[in-house]
């Protein structure tokens, strides 16, 4: 198996290098970033008992694939263990439907449901206009014990804990716990999605990343805010993005602690919001909803995590509120226009229409076996844009292509 992985690797390396990735050098680096996805989850799907045969085949479908066909197995592979995942975690918390108590706590959704927040003002909607979801009762584990049972199950979780990194401004970090396979999913990255339609609406816009390190972009200009996510909970509940329990972050983070403050200053009520309701039940407990705390490599030390988008389908009804995220704003198609650095909802015809509604996520893939170790990203910060100091490019080639 260490040898179809190294086999594997090098011809990542390679195929991200080959002259077929020739055109705009932002959708080159996005396509050797699929390329490697592809391997790498596909590697993982094969499982222990994947022998050379196999992985020559998979091997060839790299180098001959469009990336539209390795984008759609890439999907298929993320959605394959995600849904394993939550199963395992659906496993664990059930009741025994002969043993579930009376319902006099059934109001449990009102008590712990979320006041009206600056979410709810700023997309114009009301609480009462719409029936609140109901929480589904489940065992009283706490996420700890949660994420020791996942273990068992999956053979690894995650921690959060001190980073490794010697500088001083590393705060927590993303650790596996136990033994994760390359191409293992293993971690989600939580929080508030916004289309670049809302992008005036992420707090402290538009200089968003001035009060707040907990930002990730997708190729697709999607933008997920993890800071309201914080360290999640200790229980399944109605979230509208403003629950924080406990959440006190690293100096590296220089989150600002008047959050709901600046939300309020700097949100306008949308247009139009077609009664959307911001509110979703998630499973706070969940483990693995840490990948905002992995930490960019030290100098000379390699990423050993990368991310992936993962488009969540929302038919997916009973593993909805295993997805650590919600959408900021209406669901519905909005084409958009770029000018500079601004962007602008498109008038004319021609919006992308999808088969069905997915909410774009992200998560983080193992880019080689881990084992009882802190998970280090690369970050790919901007070349444009002065880097803190404690920023080590990994390749600065890679860094450049990204933000072309």
């Amino acid at each position: 198996m260490a040898f179809l992985f190294r086999k594997f690797q090098e011809v990542a390396n390679t195929l991200a290098k080959s002259p077929k990735f020739t055109r705009d050098p932002r959708h080159l680096q996005f396509e050797a970033d699929i390329n490697r996805l592809f391997l790498y989850t596909s590697f993982n799907r094969l499982g222990r008992n994947a022998d050379e045969k196999d992985a020559e085949e998979i091997i060839e479908m790299a180098s001959k694939a469009s990336v539209t066909d390795q984008q759609r197995q890439v999907q298929e592979n993320i959605h394959y263990q995600i849904k394993n995942i939550c199963n395992q975690m659906d496993d664990i918390l059930q009741l025994d439907p002969n043993n579930i108590p009376d319902k006099p706590n059934s109001a449990l959704g009102h008590q712990n449901g979320p006041k009206r927040s600056g979410l709810s003002f700023a997309i114009g909607t009301s609480v009462s206009s719409a029936p609140e979801p109901v929480v589904t009762q489940t065992k009283l584990l706490s996420r700890a014990e949660l994420s020791c049972n996942l273990k068992d199950r999956l053979g690894y979780t995650i921690d959060v804990k001190p980073s490794q990194i010697p500088h001083e401004e590393a705060g927590l970090g993303l650790f596996v716990s136990g033994e994760s396979n390359v191409g293992s999913v293993v971690a989600f990255y939580p929080g508030i999605i916004y289309s670049p339609a809302y992008y005036r609406y992420i707090p402290g816009y538009p200089r968003v990343d001035s009060c707040n390190s907990y930002l990730i972009t997708r190729y697709d200009d999607i933008i997920i805010n993890a800071q309201p996510w914080g360290i999640g909970g200790e229980s399944r509940e109605i979230w509208d993005g403003f629950f924080q329990p406990n959440f006190k972050p690293g100096s590296s983070s220089n989150i600002s602690q008047n959050s709901d403050r600046l939300w309020k200053a700097l949100s306008k009520p949308l247009e139009s919001s077609n009664g959307i309701n911001p509110s979703e039940v998630l499973e706070l407990r969940n483990p693995l909803a840490f990948g905002h705390f992995a930490n960019h490599p030290a100098k000379g030390s390699d990423p050993n995590v990368m991310v992936c988008p993962y488009d969540f389908p929302v038919m997916e009804k009973d593993m909805r509120v295993y997805i650590p995220n919600i959408v900021f704003g209406d669901q519905e198609s909005v084409t958009m226009k770029r000018f500079g650095s601004f962007w602008f909802r498109s008038k004319g015809a021609g919006d992308q229409v999808i088969d069905a509604p997915v909410i774009k996520t992200l998560v983080l893939v193992a880019m080689r076996p881990l084992c009882e170790e802190e998970a280090y990203l690369n970050y790919r910060l901007s070349n444009s844009k002065r880097r803190p100091s404690w920023y080590s490019p990994v390749d600065e080639e890679e860094d450049l292509r990204r933000w072309s």
